[in-house]
């Protein structure tokens, strides 16, 4: 394995190795001189040295060729780090690889994400072994396509693999070959690709990972007339031609792409098989998940393992991710060291939950008109959640100002949920809407509070009828994907978006004008108390004789 290294490295810096003993030949070969000629110049008779004053000029002669001799090597070594290593260095990569080794983060460490693990797992194994896949004449997959929301470990994934299979790991991100100059990203492509088929050829094979691809990856375009345009498709297309490369000669080098878009945003050929073969999809973790994630996270902080209760947590997080989930252990560290308390309780893991869900309380005092407003319109969400929508928690209301509401309605998923029905959009609706309506009821009037509920409303029942071909008009596909539709058709959807946001409404201001005593009574207890946990609320309902459906 020395001798390989060394003849690799002689291959590639095997200029520098001659001149550098060119010039230390050169200099010790004029010191020898210098010092011969000293040490004849003080032996001599005094004839002799006249005589060698005399040829001085000649010397002098001889200076000046030497000096050139040394001008021209100094100028090519200045031109051979300045344009070869400095010019063009900027369509240079200077990414160094590292040690699958020193990555440091191993198998074990990727937590809630168990069929993504499965997929990666198998790929590690082709890497290692490639001898059991070349016997029966397969070949090496040549890429692999990461996707899934932002935060659930995809490139903690690609680390582990390079762990895992101890072959350097060479990380950047689509934006890193992204420049206003064409040529720049193509020649930072080719920079990457020829380190990594360095590091393949000395250590047996190499990961690229190339985090949010879809900067280089998106689909090509006609040029606008800025650059822009032509410098990403140059870009792309290097990176194809680069992939295809993969293919000529068995370098074992594998590409890492993640993203968090849509798969149908990356351009076609990036995907067509022998490129991008593979795709693992890392999604949200679910119940289980979410248990190791927090069992995991928690080991690494001093919490009061009586107090913090899980399973509890891993059921009140749903939809959250592994960055989520770690950011939560984080934030009730920090308020534990506020509060100079000695280990995290639930008190401090619920308080980092609020305070990323709804944002740092604000120190803005509302009038005594504008709390019973904002209780009303808080209390409207809460019993339109409660009655309406069982798949939610009325988890806590709030009319302390945080972020930029001045109150707040925490109504988290109750389950795991992949598939919307119309009666889950619809509740959805109704629930934006309960607002509204609980301001209509008591004051006849709104507030400016409805614009982000009226906005979500509306987003809901437009997507219904435009997308989902939900509307009682029967119209039916998505018209959103429909370049001229025509006026007709646009205001028959437009109607029945309508529709659903007025028998909605219907429905809610029927509902909360029966249960006025009960809002009432929220409302009240809002405006005395600022805010009401689950277990208050939950009392307030049971005393009105009110159960989940």
């Amino acid at each position: 394995m020395n001798w390989k290294k060394i003849r690799f490295y002689a291959k590639l810096h095997w200029l520098k190795v001659l001149l550098s003993l060119f010039l230390t030949a050169l200099i010790i070969s004029l010191v020898f001189l210098i010092t011969i000629g000293l040490r004849a110049w003080n032996e001599s008779e005094s004839y002799l040295r006249q005589s060698q004053l005399a040829m001085i000029p000649l010397q002098l002669y001889l200076q000046i060729i030497m000096a050139l001799i040394f001008g021209v090597v100094y100028t090519y070594m200045w031109y051979w780090l300045m344009f070869k290593r400095g010019a063009q260095s900027f369509s240079q990569t200077s990414k160094k690889a590292v040690a699958g080794e020193e990555v440091g983060v191993t198998w074990d460490d990727v937590i809630g994400m168990d069929e993504a693990k499965q997929e990666a797992l198998e790929i590690v194994k082709l890497i290692t072994d490639r001898a059991s896949l070349q016997r029966i004449g397969g070949k090496i997959l040549k890429g692999i396509l990461m996707l899934g929301p932002p935060g659930c470990g995809k490139t903690y994934l690609a680390k582990a693999i390079a762990t895992e299979t101890k072959l350097p790991f060479i990380s950047m991100s689509g934006s890193e070959f992204v420049e206003m100059f064409v040529g720049v990203g193509a020649g930072r492509v080719r920079s990457l690709f020829k380190r990594a088929q360095q590091l393949a050829e000395l250590e047996g094979g190499c990961i690229i990972f190339i985090d949010e691809i879809d900067a280089i990856g998106a689909q090509r375009s006609m040029e606008r007339g800025f650059g822009g345009t032509t410098e990403h498709n140059t870009t792309l297309n290097q990176l194809l031609v680069e992939m295809d490369g993969l293919k000529d000669k068995d370098y074992n080098i594998v590409l890492i792409g993640a993203t968090n878009a849509m798969e149908t945003y990356l351009d076609p050929a990036l995907l067509r098989p022998g490129r991008f073969d593979r795709k693992i999809i890392v999604d949200k973790p679910n119940l289980e998940d979410r248990q190791k994630l927090f069992a995991y996270y928690l080991t690494k902080v001093k919490y009061n393992a009586t107090d913090v209760k899980i399973d509890r947590l891993a059921r009140i997080t749903v939809g959250q991710s592994p960055a989520d989930i770690a950011n939560i252990v984080r934030e009730a560290a920090l308020i534990t060291v506020r509060n100079q308390d000695a280990t995290i309780s639930m008190k401090e893991i619920d308080e980092a939950r609020e305070r990323i869900a709804l944002g740092i309380k604000r120190r803005i005092k509302l009038s005594e008109k504008e709390k019973w407003q904002t209780a009303y319109h808080e209390s409207g969400h809460a019993i339109v959640t409660y009655l309406l929508a069982p798949s939610k928690d009325v988890f806590k209301i709030t009319i302390t100002p945080r972020g930029p509401t001045g109150g707040a309605t925490w109504i988290p998923e109750r389950e795991d949920t992949f598939i919307e029905d119309s009666n889950d959009l619809l509740s959805k609706i109704k629930i934006s809407l309960g607002s509204y309506a609980a301001e209509k009821i008591k004051y006849n009037a709104t507030t400016s509070g409805v614009y982000g509920d009226f906005s979500n409303a509306m987003h809901n029942a437009h997507n219904m009828v435009w997308v989902c071909g939900m509307g009682k008009s029967g119209l039916l596909g998505n018209w959103e994907m429909v370049k001229n539709v025509s006026e007709d058709v646009k205001s028959r959807l437009d109607a029945d978006v309508q529709d659903i946001l007025n028998t909605c409404l219907s429905e809610v201001l029927s509902l909360l004008k029966k249960e006025e005593p009960l809002m009432d009574r929220l409302a009240k207890e809002l405006v005395e108390k600022s805010e009401l946990n689950y277990d208050e609320i939950e009392a307030i309902f049971k005393e009105f004789g009110k159960s989940r459906p």
